[in-house]
């Protein structure tokens, strides 16, 4: 998913009642989405994604595709047939709090075209679709073509959600947070696991660290990394999704694609937008070099 971002800075929650309020600085917009962010630090991690969207054919959807252009990733698989873009805001405090607002118009009424999703899927090594109605009908055809599924479901209080049961059953990797959680992460991963048949698991976890349940392998749990002060939480599950996939498909140990990925994700959450502070691969390591991630 596109979406324009509008993100306000606030002194702490809750949010006191002022007819009018002046946070100078603390209002920025921006091109965003759970696409862009993926899209946005494979890209930066030096992969190259075949960015499959819907945009609207108003002034916003014109925005977005010249600047996700101007990053420089394709939009051949861009589609602009929606009546309006998806927008959100997101209110957040000096803590790294947020609050999500997003109106995703008529976009969960909507298909991406298969035929034009089979085309991208021809030149990838894994097809990475998050829980939006319209690539739910597309989940069947990279299991067929026998392309591993990434997807991350963020929020989930039940293990039969109806709306991310299809996401799930699909995915050899699967990515959520502990946020809503019906019980502890090691058991939430278990069960989904036995039901789904899951590759790896994964919950991201925020301050606490990540959990990961990897088939016929013992748990681990990662505590949190560091790396500069949080300004905003927000897009810290994409990035840490975003870099686990680059480096678990180059190859690495699930263990140490993640414990990379978490120093991303939290150098990353030192920026206010879900689509900025992204590290190049270099930048990472060398990063990366100076921690001393553990296990326990």
């Amino acid at each position: 998913m596109v979406n324009i971002e509008t993100t306000l800075q606030i002194d702490s929650f809750p949010l006191e009642y002022d007819p009018v309020r002046y946070p100078f600085w603390g209002v920025n917009s921006a091109v965003s989405g759970v696409g862009v962010n993926v899209s946005l630090a494979l890209h930066s991690l030096g992969n190259e994604a075949h960015f499959c969207t819907l945009l609207g054919t108003d002034f916003y959807g014109e925005m977005a595709h010249d600047w996700i252009q101007r990053q420089g990733i394709s939009t051949e698989f861009f589609i602009r047939r929606l009546p309006q873009t998806a927008q959100s805001v997101i209110i957040y405090d000096k803590t790294g709090k947020r609050q999500i607002h997003v109106d995703l118009k008529n976009i969960q009424e909507q298909r991406f075209p298969a035929e034009l999703f089979e085309v991208a899927l021809e030149r990838s090594d894994a097809a990475v679709l998050c829980n939006i109605n319209f690539n739910r009908h597309l989940l069947p055809l990279a299991r067929q073509k026998g392309i591993p599924v990434c997807t991350d479901v963020h929020t989930l209080s039940d293990p039969e959600d109806e709306y991310n049961r299809d996401f799930m059953a699909a995915a050899d990797v699967l990515f959520l947070s502990d946020e809503k959680l019906w019980t502890s992460p090691e058991a939430a991963a278990r069960e989904l696991m036995d039901r789904y048949g899951n590759r790896l698991i994964v919950i991201g976890q925020g301050e606490r660290g990540a959990f990961l349940l990897e088939q016929k392998r013992k748990p681990i749990q990662l505590p949190a990394i560091k790396t500069r002060p949080v300004v905003s939480t927000i897009g810290a599950g994409d990035a840490l999704f975003s870099a686990f996939i680059n480096f678990y498909l180059d190859g690495f140990p699930a263990i140490e694609a993640l414990r990379r990925a978490m120093v991303f994700a939290s150098w990353k959450i030192g920026t206010a937008g879900a689509a900025q502070g992204f590290l190049n691969a270099y930048e990472l390591e060398k990063l990366y070099s100076q921690m001393e991630p553990s296990v326990t």
